[in-house]
């Protein structure tokens, strides 16, 4: 199946729609019993995320009838749902509030997006930043780019290489586990600036506008990278995980680099993650 740019427009209003129902209505109006932990104190959901992906998967169900639909909060209560992603001819990955512990800390950080999955591979990604009226979009082989309120297309490319020294970007090392977690927490000095904004939408829309040099991620939920791998990816940058090997919306560990092009992510990763970095 091959999707169209009026099919990903098509995919953003049924995000915006969950957006104005569900979400907003909801930013910083939370009462105690609206904001549950999973899997750690780090790891929250909110109602918000869950009437959202409710809005989203019957929307797109409405426009893909035949499609599966893999959301963050479904998978949390059926975790058998992340097969589709092998066996769907064409799945659609949800995730209803990018940033959830910004958005139930009342913090303006956080997106809704949604990826769709064309037999194994990202074909197609939306990323909606709802506060800020704008969207990224993401189509195989058809570039990155986004639009404000105006309606503009504004195309997004990734920033020129840099030696890992003086690259700006963004770490999850707080995922890893150990002894990598304190090998990447110890090497974070051999780059320029290393930031986390607990939301990877954001993440990935600085470094695919080339507003950052950087992203590295060491946990791999699908429904949060496969939107800002493909925006990354068609920005002109260059990713793998840490092995070096080409990452997949199947691959649930071995982290994720993305850098400019693929002498600064050896760079990159050489600086991060050897334990003799150079000075």
């Amino acid at each position: 199946m091959v999707l169209t740019e009026r099919d990903i427009r098509n995919v953003s209003d049924i995000l915006a729609e969950a957006a104005r129902s569900e979400i907003l209505p909801r930013f910083r109006q939370l009462g105690e019993g609206d904001i549950r932990t999973k899997s750690s104190a780090i790891d929250l959901v909110t109602d918000a995320d869950v009437q959202a992906e409710k809005v989203i998967e019957a929307g797109l169900k409405r426009l893909f009838p035949s499609a599966a639909v893999v959301g963050e909060e479904g998978v949390a209560a059926d975790p058998g749902k992340l097969d589709l992603l092998k066996t769907a001819d064409l799945a659609f990955l949800v995730d209803p509030v990018d940033g959830t512990a910004n958005f139930a800390a009342g913090l303006p950080l956080f997106a809704v997006m949604a990826a769709a999955i064309v037999k194994g591979e990202v074909a197609a990604t939306v990323i909606l930043d709802p506060l800020g009226a704008m969207c990224s979009y993401a189509l195989r082989g058809e570039g990155a780019w986004w639009e404000g309120a105006d309606g503009k297309r504004n195309d997004m490319r990734v920033a020129a290489p840099l030696a890992a020294k003086d690259m700006v970007g963004t770490t999850s090392w707080h995922w890893s586990p150990e002894p990598q977690r304190s090998l990447l927490a110890t090497n974070l000095s051999r780059v320029r600036m290393a930031l986390c904004y607990r939301c990877a939408a954001h993440e990935y829309r600085l470094v695919a506008s080339g507003h950052t040099h950087y992203a590295l991620f060491s946990k791999l939920m699908p429904w949060d990278h496969a939107p800002g791998w493909l925006l990354h990816r068609e920005a002109g940058g260059y990713s793998a995980r840490y092995d070096g090997s080409p990452w997949l919306p199947t691959h649930l560990d071995g982290g994720l680099i993305l850098a400019p092009d693929e002498a600064s992510w050896q760079d990159l990763r050489h600086a991060l993650l050897s334990e003799h970095a150079p000075a």
